[in-house]
């Protein structure tokens, strides 16, 4: 089964937000201290790495439909005084350049007009947008009919500029007029893609009930939230947004969906594959062509639909180490007759894997990641193994933290695969640039040490 998450709301929303914020801030740098004797390209540079990093650690693109006015703000003054004094610290580095009180406080005031202008009017654009066309919303679902999800739905019904289309109440404990249907009702539509975000009253249902939706949510990629209309509940998986003054509790998966971390690991992906094709792929891929061609004939690269981010399909790319065959839906195995000899070499030292840096660079993978499995695996596994499906909530990778782990390679036991998934899923309920780096470095060891599971 292939299920993919349809929000009625634009994945590019942020994308273009950050790319208004640093389209203005390069072009300021570059008008208004043009006259500095500053080394454009490093300055250019410099100020969108800073940016960046300022967005990651203040959280600024955090803004969501229901975000107040006074959180923007609050985000809009952190970011701009932070980003100025790195800009300020730019200067004492640079020996030709000189720094101009007056030139820096135009640039810190036209560049605090205009971001804050352009942040409002777009956030304020979405919210027009989504009342005068009814678009960019989503399909939500209550469980429960407690006085606090009646104070949801009314919050629904009279804030439409958060675009949410309200589909109806749902519950085993209650039978009235109000009430859509049964939880297996609701789970229809969530199956049938018919339903973005699910709101659910901690009262309605019990612990393995509860827990039996959140996997069922999970496994079919979508949004549940919580109602707190019951016992206080701590957990670090939870955290509370605010819809005006009603406090939702939500599950946080990963720290990889937040947009400046997206953005941050989006920018490294960048600056290290383009590294690797230049400096490597460049050089090697002629080679390898003929040593390939050479013992078998068929093309140089090998192509394969592999399921990605949201369970999406992209084409994984590798250097072809079998001979042309019509099984490629199934793994390789020790001694596997389809693989060529310079393909054993390759496989060994995972060469193969080296053109996967294009689909980093086009936004199919990350460098580091749970490694994308083979459709009839998602098949066979996706309703086996818990958890399976949540490994598709974050880009697949390169490397990952089961292959550096001795869990890569051919699938023999099913212990092989829940073991896969349970260092996969550690990855991404604890990601941290340090963990990245030291799956990279590990990776690294292994292509110099070989792998004997590579094969």
């Amino acid at each position: 089964m292939t299920t993919t998450q349809i929000g009625r709301y634009s994945k590019y929303i942020r994308p273009i937000s950050i790319f208004i914020d640093l389209t203005i801030i390069l072009f300021l740098g570059v008008y208004l201290f043009d006259n500095l004797n500053l080394n454009r390209l490093f300055f250019s540079i410099y100020m969108v790495i800073c940016w960046g990093i300022v967005a990651l650690l203040v959280k600024y693109y955090q803004v969501y439909r229901f975000t107040k006015p006074i959180e923007i703000i609050t985000k809009i003054l952190k970011q701009e005084v932070i980003f100025f004094l790195t800009v300020i610290a730019y200067f004492p580095f640079t020996e030709q350049a000189f720094f101009s009180e007056r030139v820096f406080f135009e640039f810190i005031l036209s560049n605090l007009l205009l971001i804050s202008f352009s942040k409002f009017a777009f956030f304020y654009f979405l919210k027009e947008y989504r009342i005068i066309t009814g678009s960019n919303y989503r399909k939500a679902a209550i469980i429960g009919n407690s006085p606090e999800a009646v104070q949801l739905k009314n919050l629904f019904d009279n804030r439409t500029d958060y675009g949410y289309h309200f589909l109806g109440y749902f519950s085993d404990k209650k039978r009235n007029k109000h009430i859509e249907g049964t939880i297996e009702d609701l789970k229809e539509l969530i199956f049938e893609n018919k339903v973005d975000e699910i709101y659910c009253s901690l009262n309605e249902l019990s612990d393995i009930k509860l827990k039996d939706l959140i996997e069922y949510t999970e496994d079919n990629l979508k949004i549940i939230k919580f109602i707190p209309d019951t016992t206080e509940i701590f957990s670090k998986n939870l955290k509370v947004d605010y819809y005006e003054f009603f406090p939702v509790l939500s599950l946080k998966k990963t720290i990889l969906n937040e947009p400046e971390i997206k953005l941050f690991k989006r920018l490294f992906d960048i600056f290290f594959s383009l590294i690797i094709i230049l400096t490597v792929l460049t050089w090697l891929t002629p080679i390898l062509a003929f040593l390939i061609k050479r013992e078998s004939k068929g093309p140089v690269f090998f192509k394969q639909g592999r399921p990605g981010i949201d369970e999406k399909e992209f084409y994984c790319y590798k250097f072809r180490s079998m001979k042309i065959n019509k099984i490629t839906e199934q793994e390789a195995s020790k001694n596997d007759p389809r693989v060529t000899k310079i393909g054993r070499f390759m496989r060994k030292t995972s060469i193969d894997e080296m053109p996967q840096f294009i689909n980093v660079l086009l936004g199919d993978m990350s460098i580091v990641g749970p490694r994308p499995h083979l459709w009839s695996q998602n098949k066979e596994y996706s309703n086996k193994i818990k958890k399976y499906m949540d490994r598709h909530c974050v880009k697949p990778g390169i490397t990952g933290l089961a292959q550096v782990s001795g869990y890569r390679g051919e699938i023999e036991t099913e212990s092989d695969m829940i073991n896969r998934i349970k260092l996969d899923m550690f990855y991404i309920e604890n990601w941290s640039l340090f963990l990245d780096i030291k799956i990279i470095f590990q990776t690294i060891i292994n292509v110099f040490k070989g792998d004997e599971k590579a094969y």
